[in-house]
């Protein structure tokens, strides 16, 4: 079969060779020059009008953003007068609220103790069915300073045989210190309990409160008394021993309650409570405490917390940080200023490219009609001459 050079087409009805240059008649290289030349017209007309459509759009938004820049600076100026003006007045409101909030915070650790009467009033129901506990608690007591007993008597066998027969006062009192001391310490695992030693002056246990987060609430004073009758000075003694120690609070737990108190009261000052209700009496003095600490440490914080803004306001660090804020909007201001310079070059690299693959669209398109024909590819508008019929 002989082959057909790349430049030549057959005709595929009668089989004539001929030039693929041939294939295009004159009338249509006009046609075809003359619609390229009113499209190409009408593409730079419409690239022109873009381009100053975007020219204006940008000189518009350079100037809006130029206002804008000064309606801020103006605003942000007034912010600040403004700013400065509420500084001064909520510097008075602060001190105001402040002198209030110390009234409230004295009223509150006045009403410290009422709040703790009122509390054990509510829970008395609770309290007196616990009640039927004390004589087995009597009764443990009792265990307890035998092995004591016992314990010493190894050591010191004709000393304790006398006092064991003797029924010594001092050494009851010394079984109920040493058991006030491990059940305050198994109740509160937070809190420093800590023993007096003896002949040293004081109370016999010194209970510091403190949170699950270390915040130190305070100090409660205990003195245990196992005696057969209760003493008119045990709550004098125990107030000048909380002088001494600066505790806030002071409890008797002691088997002999004065005349008239059951289970928990105060006396001259002073908590009062059996043994059985020490742990219950702690828990809520201890909560007290806690409260009180709190709002003291609120306070404290607010006042903190509002200086330091103030002074970081007015620091070198936040004048520095504006001045980086503006130096980056100066920044993107060149960046922007560069983009559209890019740009600019960028549209009129495509727009030659544009004309290019617009030409040999044209050429291609008419190549590929004279080998198929009018009627099997129709005419496309855009390649037509204005006025031609399709």
């Amino acid at each position: 079969m002989k082959e057909t050079p790349a430049q030549n087409i057959v005709c595929p009805k009668c089989g004539h060779e001929f030039a693929l240059a041939d294939a295009v008649t004159e009338r249509i290289r006009s046609q075809l020059e003359r619609d390229f030349n009113a499209a190409k017209a009408k593409s730079e007309a419409e690239l022109r009008a873009q381009l100053e459509q975007e020219r204006e759009s940008l000189r518009q938004q350079a100037a809006q953003q130029a206002r804008d820049a000064l309606d801020l600076k103006l605003k942000d100026m007034e912010s600040r007068l403004a700013d400065r003006e509420k500084q001064l007045q909520d510097a008075r409101v602060q001190e105001l609220e402040l002198r209030r909030e110390r009234r409230e915070l004295l009223e509150a650790k006045e009403n410290l103790e009422l709040d703790v009467a009122r509390r054990l009033d509510a829970e008395r129901g609770q309290i007196a069915e616990k009640a039927r506990l004390q004589a087995a608690e009597a009764e443990r007591l009792k265990l307890a300073e035998k092995e004591k007993i016992i314990g010493d008597l190894q050591q010191q066998i004709a000393s304790l045989q006398q006092k064991a027969e003797q029924g010594s006062m001092q050494l009851q009192g010394e079984v109920l210190e040493l058991e006030l001391e491990r059940q305050l310490r198994d109740a509160f695992s937070h809190d420093e309990i800590s023993e007096v030693k003896k002949g040293a002056r004081g109370a016999d246990v010194m209970q510091r409160v403190r949170t699950s987060a270390g915040l130190d609430c305070g100090v409660i004073l205990w003195e245990a008394k196992r005696a057969k009758n209760w003493a008119a000075d045990w709550p004098e003694k125990l107030k000048e021993d909380q002088r001494a120690a600066k505790a806030e609070l002071a409890v008797i737990v002691t088997t002999c309650p004065p005349e008239g108190l059951r289970g928990i009261g105060q006396r001259e000052g002073v908590w009062v409570c059996e043994p059985i209700f020490a742990v219950a009496l702690a828990a809520a003095l201890r909560q007290g405490l806690i409260s009180a600490a709190a709002q003291r440490v609120q306070q404290a914080n607010r006042a903190d917390k509002v200086a330091a803004l103030y002074d970081y306001l007015c620091g070198v660090e936040f004048r520095q940080h504006i001045e980086a804020v503006v130096e980056s909007f100066l920044a993107l201001r060149e960046q922007l200023a560069a983009e559209q310079r890019a740009f600019a070059r960028q549209w009129k690299e495509r727009e030659q490219q544009l004309q290019k693959a617009i030409a040999h669209t044209a050429m291609l398109y008419g190549g590929i009609q004279g080998i198929a024909g009018r009627e099997a590819l129709p005419e496309i508008k855009t390649l037509q001459l204005p006025g031609a019929e399709s």
